[in-house]
């Protein structure tokens, strides 16, 4: 495993070119070939970009999904669209992202296509550097879904994934991921109200087949769909019941509660390492290099250097790439400075 003090990652999505949005929204206008290159080019420019910041672990910037739910509702069968569910006028929010109702036992044939991702990062990253792939975990990837006449609610839909995840888990493994990432951030925005112990056995039993054969990461966030957050934003209620996770490292947003509870990361420090969003993806301002330190000088009161892991809040998909780029370079900055 790889020990470097004031790491930086990111926690898996980047913005796309809006040359690929273009293309996405045209693909009839596309052969195969046309699409497929198109596809290695985003990834290199995602892959580019990271690099060149400076970032110690890079992704494919979650390139080839259009969503962070439903691009994983098409490799799963037996639900259909249903967006009568689902408003369309008015502020952007989560109530206007597709929904799907469940119309027969939920299977995924062909997996979930992490795995064809990571091949295609291994593939495209320069060597040298940490490579990360994440995936949905049962309970968030259930959001979207109404369990129509199939299933009695969304624990038992969660159950049903489960096994969908925890096999793309160990493909990738199999794959030779280093490094994986199990986002749950349904759990962090209901921890409040929802029962902490149930979220955390959901969590390890899909992790369990590959505890101790790659660096398991879990990603905590309060939601950032159109940039905008849905749940509760506190990390007390996930103490102390997260801590039981089976993670070598978890990753929660800390610009968006202006480092409030920024005390409390010391009791997760105490159990696994901890990432911790130390830029804003819901604001244009650009940190400099001195906001970063100051920001990662808290963090060091209470997390080690050698625990300590720095990020954005959340995936950048929702931040536009000028900024990304110029916020990603002042973090990496200054987490090297004060190494």
């Amino acid at each position: 495993m790889h020990q470097i003090p004031i790491k930086t990652t990111v926690v898996g999505s980047y913005p796309f070119p809006g040359w690929l949005e273009f293309g996405s929204a045209n693909l009839d206008k596309f052969g195969p070939s046309d699409i497929s290159e198109m596809i290695e080019d985003a990834v290199v420019c995602a892959i580019h970009d990271q690099s060149e910041a400076g970032l110690d672990v890079i992704t494919d910037g979650e390139q080839t999904r259009l969503d962070f739910n439903l691009s994983f509702y098409g490799y799963i069968k037996g639900i259909q669209a249903n967006h009568a569910e689902t408003r369309i006028f008015g502020p952007p929010a989560h109530d206007q992202r597709g929904k799907h109702t469940i119309i027969e036992p939920l299977t995924a044939p062909k997996g979930l296509g992490v795995v064809e991702e990571y091949n295609r990062l291994k593939r495209l990253a320069p060597k040298g550097k940490i490579l990360k792939a994440s995936i949905p975990g049962p309970y968030t990837l259930s959001g979207r879904m109404l369990p129509g006449e199939v299933y009695k609610d969304r624990w038992e839909i969660t159950e049903a994934i489960l096994p969908m995840v925890k096999k793309e888990l160990e493909d990738l493994v199999a794959a030779g991921a280093e490094e994986v990432c199990i986002d749950e951030p349904s759990m962090s925005c209901y921890a409040y109200k929802e029962d902490t112990k149930r979220f955390v056995d959901i969590f390890n039993r899909t992790v369990e087949s590959i505890q101790g054969k790659t660096r398991i990461g879990t990603h905590l966030c309060f939601g950032n769909y159109k940039g905008r957050s849905v749940g509760k934003k506190t990390i007390a209620p996930m103490l102390p019941d997260f801590l039981d996770m089976h993670a070598d490292e978890l990753h929660t947003e800390m610009c968006v509660l202006n480092f409030a509870e920024v005390h409390l990361l010391e009791r997760f420090a105490e159990k696994m390492d901890v990432t911790v969003g130390v830029i804003d993806v819901k604001s244009y301002y650009i940190e400099t290099v001195e906001d970063v330190k100051e920001r990662i000088q808290r963090c060091l009161k209470y997390v080690p250097k050698d625990k300590l892991a720095v990020a954005p809040d959340c995936g950048l998909s929702q931040t536009a790439r000028w900024a990304s780029k110029r916020k990603l370079s002042n973090m990496c900055t200054a987490a090297k400075e004060l190494r």
